[in-house]
Formats: structure tokens, C-alpha cells, sequence
């Protein structure tokens, strides 16, 4: 499941609550195209890797998480661990993206 955070503070309590798990956190917007294709592939790798926490942020509601972040273009995805970030992968590319979560989670 991919749970939206809607706060600055929603936000940061999720990657509090991974302890040590990949955090994937889906930058988004509701009027950007590729944003709205690659959702539903957020929501299947979910359900496929479980080990791993997906977030999504829609940066015209919660402004300041994407601020805090550095979000310039969407979709971008800020993966994180142990509650810093250590990549980042702008673009909706499926295979691309799924392959860096893949290598990342372990």
C-alpha cells in the first residue's frame, strides 16, 4: 500500500516508522501525466515488495516537504534509509525505476 502524506509532519513520521527499510517517496502532481501513469505501478510494487515503504507527496498540497526536498521536476523519487536520503531517480520510467528499488532494498 502506498500511504499519502498530506503534512510535512505525516511525512516524516512514516520515515520515522521504517526503522531501517527502504523508503520510497513518490513526489508527484495531480496535473502531471507521467505522475498519473506510473501510480498504479507504485501501488503493484507495494503489493510485491513488501519489505519496502512507499509514500507518496503531493507537492501543490504539502509544499513544504517538497521544498525541503528539493523537488524541481515530477515525477521525481527520493529513497531513503535510516532516515537519509541516498538516491534519487527523476522521470517516469518503469523499468528503471523498479530495477533501483530492486537494487536498493537489499
Amino acid at each position: 500500500m502506498v500511504k499519502s502524506c498530506g503534512t510535512t509532519e505525516e511525512l516524516k513520521s512514516a520515515i520515522d516508522g521504517a526503522g531501517g527499510k527502504l523508503v520510497v517517496i513518490d513526489f508527484f502532481a495531480t496535473w502531471c501525466g507521467p505522475c498519473r501513469q506510473i501510480a498504479p505501478l507504485m501501488e503493484q510494487w507495494s503489493n510485491e515488495m513488501t519489505d519496502v515503504v512507499y509514500l507518496k507527496v503531493d507537492v501543490d498540497i504539502n509544499k513544504d516537504a517538497a521544498e525541503d526536498y528539493g523537488i524541481e521536476a515530477m515525477p521525481t523519487f527520493k529513497f531513503i534509509k535510516n532516515g537519509e536520503v541516498i538516491e534519487e531517480f527523476v522521470g517516469a520510467n518503469p523499468s528503471g525505476l523498479k530495477a533501483k528499488i530492486e537494487a536498493l532494498r537489499k
